[in-house]
């Protein structure tokens, strides 16, 4: 049950982010196909990773047990992710981008989520994948989760410095008082 709650969620979530795509502002500035490349690799590794790990005997190892306790936080994580994305996409309107892009008229974003961290969109999604990664308790999903969190470090970092470009003075005293991943924390 707790597998099929959460799938649901990571299918709500890509639902969510593929229809609300056609409702943004045009891109007025795009970095090169390397970098894209940079962070969408980990991405890309790190959920197939965490939804079907590779089929070798050493990456099906229980790291944890299958109890209920263990399910139900996982499948609390992927709700509150699942909210927290929804609701930090939300809030950014039609300056989301699921890329590394500059948008036209682009404004920065302080409130909702973004008053507690950064980037609550990948706090988000690193919750749903600590849900997806308790669930199965497997090696392959921690390896997944792990490299996924690289993913999500370069492309912060990638988006961190096209705002300061684009916004050197705002961006900068807001990073200097919002963690970028877990509030006062990191």
């Amino acid at each position: 049950m707790a597998q099929k709650l959460i799938l649901v969620c990571w299918l709500v979530f890509l639902a969510y982010w593929l229809i609300s795509a056609f409702s943004t502002k045009k891109t007025a500035e795009r970095p090169s196909l390397a970098a894209m490349l940079l962070y969408r690799i980990p991405f890309a590794l790190g959920a197939v990773l965490l939804f079907k790990p590779l089929p070798l005997a050493s990456w099906d190892i229980l790291l944890l047990p299958h109890i209920v306790v263990v399910q139900v936080i996982a499948v609390g994580l992927c709700i509150l992710g699942l909210l927290g994305a929804l609701w930090a996409r939300r809030t950014l309107g039609k300056n989301w981008s699921g890329e590394v892009v500059f948008k036209e008229e682009h404004e920065l974003v302080e409130r909702g989520p973004y008053r507690f961290v950064r980037h609550p969109i990948y706090t988000s999604i690193l919750l749903m994948a600590l849900g997806r990664l308790l669930n199965t308790g497997l090696l392959g999903a921690l390896v997944g989760f792990l490299i996924l969190i690289v993913g999500v470090w370069i492309k912060l970092k990638q988006e961190e410095a096209l705002m300061l470009k684009h916004f050197p003075t705002q961006y900068a005293a807001y990073k200097s008082r919002v963690k970028a991943l877990i509030p006062f924390v990191l």
